[in-house]
């Protein structure tokens, strides 16, 4: 007897031993991570863009650089970069406890509602000349949920109640004309004067105009969780909660990936039944796009977050299938890092890569949503943390420009030539890389202080 429990006794020490060592390789190997990153997100990107991209002559931000930081073309802005960066800035601010970031995130404010903000009808401009004046009519929900995103961000930073004030009339105008009462959910386009623009499904056309769709849902979620944070509004939860449970339940397909496009009635617009020659001239309109859905799983769980439902395991569990199903079918298991797209063809089985650019957004997204998840589940099977080591390494290689700052639009390991593309144009800033590697460190720092899953 007194043999038996003294083995069990040196068996339980030995693996406590064995878990403490593993457990400070791991921290060991985190910190490192996190000092890389640190300088990445400091030194590497906001001290290249700020204050070089504000643009003291018009207002707001420039928007095109050289792969070396020059500033390039006619710099038209659109109302995603711009408010992207007054989000990051505002963020940076916070982060850093740094103020002098709140002066440059209030240069965003104030293009958007002097610039930006249609005095007539309401809403946002997607995209005017660099001095402000309209370059096109035509509206987007996406672009007027990123003005709340930024809007809402910089407020928090500032207390500056006048842009509060414009968050909430943004918010009240999509609401008016955006908002579908019968099917739920946001149009995308809307004409000037806020009408929808509406189509039934019609893949001959590779335009879409008129559908709703995934990228803008995932960031209205987004910008109704930012909203909420400074502004609680029994409205805006309402709305929070529903594009929530409609991304989560609805658009989600039951595979584990996000549909692309819908009808109003969230009927999935899809080509499968096409020709193989077809489905690739209708690309755009269906496809799986692994890079929006790990970011989904974490703008999901960020929601869940902030409606205070942190005890909802169905939510994760979704998100998890997500992130499982992108590693297990759109994951580079050599280099590491995730394809852009990937196609389920009727004919053959299992999925076929369609597109194996790794962009820049879809990796930094990978970051943040992977260690998210080997907090959430430490034990698991897809090994996830070892997976964040693998991306980051990717990262270093492949997308981080060294030399000039900032990332490559897509991984040099696929497209070499892109090491003398852009910069940063207007699809191209500081958000996805800032909001990733700030919450990498996070995470990081609260797994030091309390371990995985607490």
């Amino acid at each position: 007897m007194f043999n038996k429990t003294f083995v069990k006794i040196a068996a339980l020490l030995l693996s406590i031993c064995i878990s403490s060592h593993v457990f400070s390789q791991q921290a060991n190997t985190l910190d490192s991570i996190a000092q890389q990153m640190r300088y990445a997100a400091k030194q590497g990107l906001i001290d290249k863009y700020y204050p070089r991209d504000i643009d003291t002559v018009y207002g707001g931000y420039l928007s095109t650089f050289s792969y070396d930081f020059k500033p390039v073309g006619d710099q038209d802005k659109m109302i995603v970069t711009q408010a992207r960066h007054t989000w990051s800035t505002a963020k940076a601010a916070m982060f850093y406890h740094d103020t002098s970031y709140i002066a440059m995130s209030r240069q965003g404010f104030l293009f958007l509602r002097d610039k930006m903000w249609d005095k007539q009808y309401g809403g946002f401009y997607n995209l005017v000349t660099r001095d402000g004046t309209p370059k096109s009519t035509i509206k987007e929900a996406y672009g007027n949920a990123f003005a709340i995103y930024g809007l809402s961000a910089y407020y928090e930073c500032s207390h500056d109640t006048a842009a509060l004030s414009l968050a909430k009339t943004a918010f009240m105008w999509l609401e008016k004309h955006s908002h579908d009462p019968k099917y739920k959910g946001y149009f995308q386009h809307l004409q000037r004067d806020g009408s929808p623009v509406i189509r039934t499904a019609d893949v001959k056309s590779t335009s879409d105009l008129g559908y709703k769709d995934q990228n803008s849902s995932i960031h209205i979620l987004e910008a109704l969780t930012e909203l909420y944070k400074v502004w609680p509004d029994p409205l805006v939860r309402e709305r929070l909660q529903e594009m929530w449970l409609l991304i989560r339940d609805t658009i989600v397909t039951p595979k584990g990936y996000l549909q692309l496009f819908f009808t109003t009635d969230w009927q999935p617009v899809s080509s499968r039944d096409s020709s193989k020659e077809a489905i690739l001239k209708l690309r755009y309109l269906d496809h799986v796009s692994f890079g929006h859905d790990v970011e989904t799983a974490y703008l999901m769980q960020e929601a869940t977050e902030a409606l205070g439902n942190e005890h909802d395991t169905k939510t994760l569990a979704i998100g998890k299938k997500m992130v499982d199903h992108a590693l297990r079918n759109g994951w580079d298991s050599t280099l590491g890092g995730f394809y852009d797209e990937g196609y389920y063809y009727k004919d053959k089985s299992g999925i076929t890569i369609i597109n194996k650019s790794k962009n820049w957004w879809a990796q930094a997204e990978a970051l943040n949503t992977l260690l998210m998840m080997a907090q959430q589940y430490p034990d698991d099977p897809m090994h996830y943390l070892q997976h964040f080591y693998k991306e980051w390494d990717y990262v270093q290689k492949y997308l981080i420009d060294h030399e000039h700052g900032d990332w490559y639009e897509e991984g040099l390991d696929n497209e070499p030539e892109r090491k003398t593309a852009l910069k940063a144009h207007i699809w191209k800033g500081t958000y996805h890389v800032l909001r990733a590697l700030m919450n990498c460190m996070s995470r990081i720092d609260h797994w030091n202080e309390n371990g995985a899953n607490k």
